[in-house]
């Protein structure tokens, strides 16, 4: 049996410097224990042997999609993580397709844990609230978190360029992560969440102590995605009685008071050169919510979502769908308009993933504000930000699908599209299929509230 100690829970150099030399020893994962150090060292017993293999001779490759999934696994709160890494590793050797066979079990457990590690880096930059201490020259912020896996070092470099003007610190059980304008660094997390009155006094016996050079780990700030912020979540329970992990909706939110703070958004650049955020209308209780892509040039100057052409021409397929555009809740999955200036005209610019993951906060606020039983994400941009992914509307036009969270999605074209079809008939044709999709969402809203 071979001891393979790794220096810390999230120790992804360790492990595959560790486990190539494995492969390449022919040691078979039934005969692999792995210990994170700090454990090792806490053990009642010291192992009899530690890893005792021959320098590794030959070389083997990979496919990058199995670092990328390792790398995400590895930051899972599991115990098994490592052992899980391994046995795929040692299978890819032989069946380098292993990852294409989603229905293998080894493959579909660390496809599950990726994607819980990566809704917790969502969660974090969604539900993280900063409180100042200090003044002036003297600030500094803090914000108190509870993750549900070890993402505090991957999740930080968003954080630093989320706010890169203001130090900041962001405590944790785990680890904490600290920005001083300069670079991101982590030291290591407390033993106890104080609650609201404590927090300026923690704050003081901890700063010396925290921001000693000796104990600091710096880490690139490259990672950029959206904020959103919600009240300070409660402290983890204990390891042991700690329930699963599973995602849960943000709190409800007045939309009143998610418009006033989407005014001051500055998520991404695309804020500098649009006039207004535009933020979504109607109804805070509406049934069906549409969201479309991003404002147009029209929607820019005036401030609300679907008053120009493209507006029109949704206005008129509702009508012929039958749906009340006043009992429909529209906002956009970008909040500002993103154009190239062509002397006076402003010609539209689909806006990149970054910047669809910087505002998708918005939306995430604005569903659990408005709570509707069915979405419909108009375009690709949309479907891409309440999906959570690049999503071809062709492909998945004229079915239900059934978002991460649970909410009801139908995907359709973005009324923009039929305006720019150059062929009248093929415009014509077009146009029938995008009021055949609204007639299936008030189809299937009529359904839910007849089975209600």
């Amino acid at each position: 049996m071979h001891l393979i100690p790794l220096d810390h829970e999230t120790d992804f150099d360790g492990w595959r410097r560790a486990a190539r030399s494995l492969v390449l020893n022919d040691v078979p994962p039934s005969e692999v224990t792995w210990e994170v150090t700090w454990e090792m060292r806490n053990a009642r017993e010291q192992p009899a042997s530690a890893i005792g293999l021959e320098p590794p001779h030959g070389t083997f490759s990979v496919p990058a999609k199995f670092i990328e999934l390792a790398k995400l696994v590895i930051l899972h709160r599991s115990p098994e993580r490592f052992a899980l890494l391994y046995r795929l590793l040692w299978r890819l050797r032989h069946h380098h397709d292993l990852l294409m066979v989603a229905d293998d079990p080894d493959v579909a457990t660390a496809s599950d844990m990726a994607e819980a590690v990566q809704r917790d880096i969502r969660n974090m930059e969604a539900q993280l609230r900063f409180r100042e201490i200090g003044r002036e020259q003297k600030a500094h912020f803090v914000a108190w978190f509870a993750p549900a896996h070890h993402i505090v070092a991957a999740a930080a470099p968003f954080f630093a360029s989320r706010f890169a003007d203001m130090p900041w610190s962001i405590l944790t059980f785990d680890a904490c992560a600290h920005w001083d304008g300069y670079a991101v660094t982590i030291t290591p997390g407390l033993c106890e969440m104080p609650d609201a009155s404590r927090l300026e006094e923690t704050w003081q016996t901890h700063c010396a102590d925290i921001f000693n050079p000796a104990r600091m780990k710096t880490v690139p700030a490259t990672y950029s995605g959206n904020l959103e912020q919600a009240p300070r979540i409660a402290p983890r329970e204990p390891a042991m009685t700690r329930k699963p992990f599973t995602h849960k909706p943000l709190a409800a939110e007045s939309l009143t008071t998610l418009r006033a703070e989407a005014a001051s958004c500055r998520a991404c650049p695309l804020w500098k050169d649009a006039t207004q955020t535009v933020f979504g209308e109607g109804p805070s209780r509406a049934r069906l919510m549409l969201v479309g892509e991003q404002p147009g040039d029209k929607e820019d100057l005036a401030g609300k979502p679907f008053v120009g052409p493209a507006g029109n021409m949704l206005d008129r397929a509702l009508e012929e769908a039958g749906i009340i555009r006043e009992k429909v809740y529209v906002t956009n999955a970008v909040k500002h308009f993103k154009f190239v200036p062509r002397g006076k005209i402003r010609l539209h610019q689909k806006p990149s993933t970054p910047e669809i993951r910087a505002c998708r906060q918005w939306y995430e606020r604005e569903l659990a504000a408005v709570q509707p039983d069915l979405v419909v994400a108009m375009g690709a941009t949309a479907a891409q930000s309440v999906l959570g992914k690049i999503t071809p509307i062709n492909k998945n036009r004229g079915r239900m699908i059934a978002a991460e969270d649970g909410t009801k999605v139908l995907v359709t074209v973005h009324p923009s599209y039929l305006l720019r079809l150059p062929d009248e008939e093929a415009k014509a044709r077009e146009y029938r299929r995008f009021v055949e999709d609204l007639e299936l969402a008030a189809k299937l809203l009529k359904s839910s509230a007849h089975a209600a």
